[in-house]
C-alpha cells in the first residue's frame, strides 16, 4: 500500500472517529463510557478496505449508536461490550481477553471511568503473567468440551456444510483451549491465529500439520479423522499438563473424613440388590455412580484413579462387584494408613454412644 493510500485511509477513520464521539458526547454520555480503538489499524496491520474496529463499553441500560453502516464500499460495526463482559475478560473467563488489554482507549465519559478500566486491564496482565497453574488448565477443559460437542456434531451429521462448519468451531474452542494452556490471549485477531499460536512453548506434537488437516480434508470422513486427530492432541497435551502443573492431593486423616462410608453406605447394597433382581438398567446406573464417586475421590483426596467399569458386564454384574469391593478395600487401607478409624458400628447403644459424645466426635 502506498503512503497516499494509507494517508487517505487514516484521515477517513479521524473523521469517522470524530463523528462517533461528537454523537456519543451529545446523546449518550451517561450510556457510554469508554470507547477503544482495536482491531487491524490498532496494530498497523490493515488493507484498502479494513474496517474501524470501534470497542464500545456501556453502562447499563445503554442505547446504541447504529448497528451497522457501509461507507464507501466497506461494511461498518461496532463492538458494544458491557461492564460485566470486561470483568470476566480480566478473570480470563472469557474469550477475546485482548479487547481489554490491547485496546486503545480515543475516548472516556468520566476519569472513574478510564481508572476502571486500567484496572481491569491490569488485572488481566497480572493473571497473564502468572506461571500455568490449575486456574489455566481448567479454563482449558472447558473449552475441550465445547471442542467435543463439535466433534459430536461432525459425527451425527451427513451433510458436508453442517461436518465443516462443526470442524471450524471445534478448531476454534481447541485454540481458545491453547491459549488458556499457556496462559495468553489471542492478540491480532482472526488473520494472525496461526502465527500467533506456533510461537506457543506449549503445543500438541505435530500441531501445524493437524490444524492443517481439518482445514484442508475434502470429504465427510477426512474432516472426522482430521478434527479427531486434533482433538486427541489437545487432549493429550492438556492432561499432560494437569499431571505437571496441578499437585496430586495426598489422603490424609482429614480429607479422607466420610469417603470410605459414603462409598460403601450409599452403594453397596444398590449394586447387591440390582444383582439380585437381574436388573441390568440399574446395575448399570449404579455402576456409573460408583465409577463417579471413584473418580471424584482420587481427583480431591488423592486415592487411586480405578477404572471400574471396565468390569462392568451386564450378564456378570458380579465381577463388577468384586471389583467394587476391592476398590473399597483399598480406601479401607489407606483409612489404615492415616489413623482414621471408619465409622460402622453393630449396635445401635455403641452408635448412640458416639453421636451422643461431642468428645469422640471431634
Amino acid at each position: 500500500m502506498d503512503d497516499a493510500i494509507r494517508k487517505k485511509l487514516i484521515e477517513k477513520n479521524e473523521k469517522l472517529v470524530n463523528m462517533v464521539i461528537e454523537r456519543v458526547k451529545r446523546d449518550f454520555f451517561d450510556d457510554i463510557a469508554l470507547i477503544g480503538l482495536t482491531g487491524s489499524f490498532s496494530h498497523n496491520d490493515f488493507h484498502e478496505k479494513s474496517d474501524l474496529d470501534l470497542c464500545i463499553v456501556h453502562n447499563a441500560g445503554y442505547g446504541k449508536l447504529w448497528d451497522t453502516f457501509i461507507y464507501d464500499d466497506v461494511g461498518y460495526s461496532f463492538t458494544y461490550i458491557s461492564w460485566d463482559n470486561l470483568e470476566s475478560k480480566a478473570a480470563l473467563e472469557r474469550v477475546g481477553v485482548s479487547a481489554l488489554t490491547d485496546l486503545h482507549i480515543i475516548y472516556y465519559a468520566e476519569p472513574d471511568d478510564l481508572e476502571r478500566f486500567i484496572a481491569l486491564k491490569e488485572k488481566a496482565i497480572r493473571l497473564m503473567a502468572e506461571p500455568i497453574n490449575k486456574g489455566s488448565i481448567e479454563r482449558a477443559k472447558r473449552h475441550i468440551d465445547l471442542a467435543k460437542q463439535e466433534y459430536a456434531n461432525i459425527m451425527l451429521s451427513t451433510r458436508i456444510g453442517i461436518v465443516r462448519y462443526a470442524s471450524s468451531r471445534l478448531s476454534f474452542n481447541l485454540i481458545n483451549a491453547l491459549v488458556s494452556l499457556n496462559n495468553t490471549c489471542i492478540k491480532q485477531g482472526v488473520k494472525r491465529y496461526l502465527d500467533e499460536l506456533l510461537k506457543y512453548d506449549y503445543l500438541p506434537d505435530d500441531f501445524y500439520n493437524k490444524y492443517m488437516s481439518v482445514i484442508e480434508s475434502k470429504t465427510i470422513d477426512d474432516i472426522r479423522t482430521a478434527s479427531l486427530s486434533l482433538l486427541s492432541g489437545v487432549i493429550q497435551l492438556n492432561d499432560m499438563m494437569c499431571h505437571k502443573y496441578i499437585p496430586k492431593p495426598i489422603p490424609t486423616y482429614d480429607n479422607l473424613a466420610d469417603s470410605y462410608e459414603h462409598l460403601w453406605g450409599s452403594s453397596r447394597h444398590k449394586m447387591a440388590a440390582s444383582i439380585a433382581s437381574k436388573n441390568k438398567s440399574y446395575a448399570f446406573h449404579i455402576a456409573r455412580d460408583i465409577q463417579g464417586s471413584i473418580n471424584t475421590l482420587a481427583e480431591n483426596i488423592g486415592t487411586n484413579r480405578i477404572d471400574l467399569m471396565q468390569h462392568f458386564d451386564s450378564d456378570k454384574p458380579e465381577v463388577f462387584m468384586d471389583a467394587f469391593l476391592n476398590a473399597t478395600d483399598e480406601i479401607a487401607l489407606e483409612y489404615e494408613k492415616a489413623g482414621r478409624k471408619i465409622l460402622k458400628f453393630d449396635t445401635f447403644e455403641a452408635l448412640y454412644s458416639y453421636c451422643m459424645d461431642p468428645c469422640l466426635i471431634a
